[in-house]
């Protein structure tokens, strides 16, 4: 399998970066192809857009949404100076709506494009991360804002753009993914208070809602305080994840009672 493995630690020495090259290790000794998309290491921006924002115009949305969107005004506004207005204005002039919104998609960032592509290659993912503030830090956010964006990640039928969580269209093909998060507090604290918004948020939300077929969420906990042994026991951990990487063969329950939520919504 094509495993891509988003990583984000701003420390190339810290224990993330320990457990990034385990895991990488145990994939490759099993066999798989890893393709390692470190964010801070690429100097990946993950403030969201406006040339973000316009690539959410889908030829496919609704004829009226679409419209509403006004593709053309948007073509224009993104312009700089008379000269590139001129040239944007004869750009788009004779083409619909449809042609206007495949044409801002073709020209849209092209590093969000160049990472999408990467996750579009993958036969699975996995992300490495720190918790910061109950959720994943800002670069790995703005990440999935900017690449899992309307037409490459997701889509609305008509009850979506009607206001319905219903309505929302996972595209995602991937078999699995797997998030990995180290933590500074207990397991106790976790289980408690912790797991349950951070699974509906990044496990459900991020992942299994835009189609991924398994999800699993793996925790080291109180990994910035853990004694050498338990780091020990965390890295060949690590390396087990990866050296045993593939999909259950059977469905995913959680999935099943997270589109049942959703059709219940």
């Amino acid at each position: 399998m094509r495993v891509l493995t988003v990583y984000a630690h701003p420390n190339p020495k810290s224990f993330c970066h320990a457990v990034l090259d385990e895991f990488t290790r145990g994939l490759r000794d099993a066999g798989h192809t890893p393709d390692v998309l470190d964010l801070y290491a690429t100097k990946f921006d993950p403030v969201f857009t406006m040339a973000d924002l316009a690539t959410w115009m889908h030829p496919d949305m609704p004829a009226d949404i679409l419209e509403r969107s006004n593709p053309r005004q948007a073509v224009l506004d993104g312009a700089r100076g008379p000269i590139q207005r001129f040239l944007a204005a004869r750009a788009i002039r004779g083409k619909d709506n449809k042609a206007i919104a495949r044409m801002i998609r073709a020209h849209g960032p092209k590093d969000a494009a160049a990472h999408w592509q990467r996750v579009a290659d993958a036969d699975a993912m996995a992300f490495i991360a720190p918790v910061f503030w109950l959720g994943f830090p800002a670069i790995l956010k703005g990440w999935f804002e900017r690449v899992f964006s309307y037409g490459n990640a997701f889509a609305l039928d008509r009850v979506g753009w009607e206001g319905h969580v219903r309505g929302r269209i996972g595209l995602l093909h991937h078999e699995k993914a797997l998030v990995i998060t180290p933590t500074l507090f207990s397991q106790d604290d976790y289980e408690a208070d912790w797991k349950e918004p951070m699974t509906r948020i990044i496990d459900d939300w991020g992942l299994r809602y835009p189609g991924v077929k398994h999800v699993e969420h793996v925790y080291f906990y109180r990994a910035t305080v853990a004694d050498e042994a338990t780091i020990r026991g965390y890295l060949e951990r690590a390396y087990q994840l990866g050296n045993e990487f593939a999909p259950p063969p059977e469905s995913d329950p959680n999935l099943d009672s997270v589109q049942g939520a959703g059709r219940d919504a």
